[in-house]
């Protein structure tokens, strides 16, 4: 029997205010913050679940560096790639830079588990971080993400406005996401008045406790009755709408519903045919958002096959969003390759990075430069169900020619077979296009520009700057790699062919 309940795990104050929270934080402190990350911390020790012991292991790197930084006590860091106000609005404790971007991985790690401590847990942290940092684009963005997982649509809603507000690149495809719980909220909308019209008596049953008529309902239809359990169970669904049940549960609920309204050998009236529409509205832009164009302006898919076929005896290179590539003073050079290849946010300074764009590589994770003409977009990706989503909605359509399809997703593990144990680090997006062309061997030119591996510092655009430069890539082992297949290293120039 369906359970209508909120995840809301706290106690609900008594009268009319609400304990579930909204898109504002409430003060919390940084010490509270941290002492409820420890105690938590606690109690994952010998948890099978891996999305646990994921986060078991980033709260133990935020306790180990709140300790460390106790002990040296040292000025807020201020400089580096991550530039942040590191003062704190309230008193306590001033939030680093460092631990900010603790807390933020343990948030992340944490809402994923979408278990109530976690999502409690989260709760902390997040009106930490807002309390701290009122600005903070990640703190709100992780907000958003804690009140869709609670079941709260339009209060994340309110927090991804807040996120996009503050940022020029939508590179984590947050407007996407809005549409989708907009666009699913207005199904849901449609779907419980087209019930209440077509069920009059429900009326009666819409002010009772949603969990006692939901019941009732049940009750009779297991006895045959079938006018009064419609009644009931819609009654029960117009009943959550209206108070502070979680999405989830409305969803699992109208669900069962139409699974018991489908149960009956008869042909389906039309009203019920609508619903089924309606809900399947509901849940596909709930989990993907909704596609203006479907064909995304007739794109063409580019297999490994079709792809050699469009770089076969031509000149290719490879330019790195490294620091050296922005004082290159390259431009000419580069544009007269017949084949660019960019990555990710790279940034166009015609003078040092050239002008043209044939390729663009990019991880399925961000969506910096999907809107940016190119002829060829690879979209790389370890993950099959995450990258489908993402070219499914960050993909812009008429914005390229060919997108590759997903034998072309993720070239070093699925094309070349490496393992972790040949290759414990994630591939860069950079080592898995230079890893394709040097396999498919067809291209006569094949230059490297300004692959410094980050030791120049990154040169990206603007937004794309606030990312650190990450360390789950082997950027060494990928560097030797490369120099054990370089022809000749000239400059900034290393060339494979």
């Amino acid at each position: 029997m369906t359970r209508v309940r909120s995840r809301w795990s706290r106690p609900r104050p008594e009268g009319p205010s609400s304990a579930l929270p909204t898109a504002q934080p409430s003060p919390v402190e940084l010490e509270e913050c941290l002492r409820a990350c420890s105690v938590h911390s606690g109690k994952l020790v010998g948890s099978l679940d891996s999305r646990r012991t994921a986060l078991a292991e980033a709260l133990r790197q935020l306790l180990a560096l709140w300790a460390t930084q106790e002990q040296t006590a040292p000025a807020p860091a201020t400089g580096g790639l991550l530039r942040r106000g590191a003062k704190a609005v309230t008193g306590g404790s001033t939030l680093s830079n460092e631990v900010l971007d603790a807390l933020l991985a343990v948030g992340n790690k944490a809402v994923v588990c979408g278990y109530d401590d976690e999502l409690n847990l989260t709760l902390v942290i997040s009106d930490t971080i807002l309390t701290q940092r009122r600005n903070s684009r990640a703190g709100w963005r992780l907000r958003g993400r804690l009140l869709e997982a609670m079941g709260l649509p339009i209060a994340a809603v309110d927090a991804y406005e807040r996120y996009l507000e503050l940022t020029k690149e939508d590179g984590f495809g947050v407007r996407a996401r809005v549409d989708g719980i907009r666009a699913a909220t207005s199904a849901r909308t449609e779907l419980l008045a087209l019930l209440e019209r077509s069920v009059p008596d429900s009326a009666r049953f819409s002010g009772g406790p949603a969990t006692d008529v939901w019941a009732e309902g049940l009750a009779a239809h297991a006895a045959g009755d079938q006018p009064g359990a419609q009644a009931r169970l819609v009654g029960a669904l117009l009943a959550m709408d209206r108070t502070d049940t979680v999405e989830q549960e409305v969803q699992e609920a109208i669900g069962h519903y139409l699974d018991l309204s489908t149960s009956q050998h008869t042909r389906p009236a039309p009203e019920l045919t609508q619903a089924l529409a309606l809900y399947a509205d509901t849940r596909r832009n709930r989990m993907r958002g909704p596609v203006p164009d479907p064909l995304f302006g007739g794109v063409q898919w580019l297999s490994l096959g079709e792809f050699r076929n469009r770089v076969a005896g031509r000149s290719v290179c490879l330019i790195a969003n490294s620091g050296t590539v922005g004082e290159s003073g390259m431009g000419a050079e580069i544009d007269a390759y017949d084949l660019v290849v960019r990555f990710n946010s790279y940034k166009i300074d015609p003078v040092h990075t050239g002008r043209k764009t044939d390729i663009h590589v990019t991880i399925h994770k961000h969506a910096f430069n999907w809107d940016k003409p190119v002829d060829i977009r690879l979209v790389f990706g370890g993950n099959s169900p995450d990258w489908k989503y993402s070219v499914r909605n960050k993909l812009v359509p008429g914005a390229q020619t060919y997108v590759n399809d997903e034998s072309l997703r993720w070239p070093v593990r699925n094309i070349g077979g490496w393992t972790q144990e040949q290759f414990s680090g994630i591939p860069t997006s950079g080592f898995n296009m230079l890893w394709l062309l040097d396999f498919l061997d067809v291209s006569p030119t094949l230059d490297l520009i300004g692959f410094d591996f980050y030791e120049s510092g990154a040169y990206r655009l603007p937004e794309a700057m606030k990312l650190a430069i990450t360390n789950v890539h082997e950027y060494g082992s990928e560097k030797a790699w490369v120099m054990e297949r370089a022809q000749s290293v000239s400059g900034m120039r290393i060339s494979l062919r």
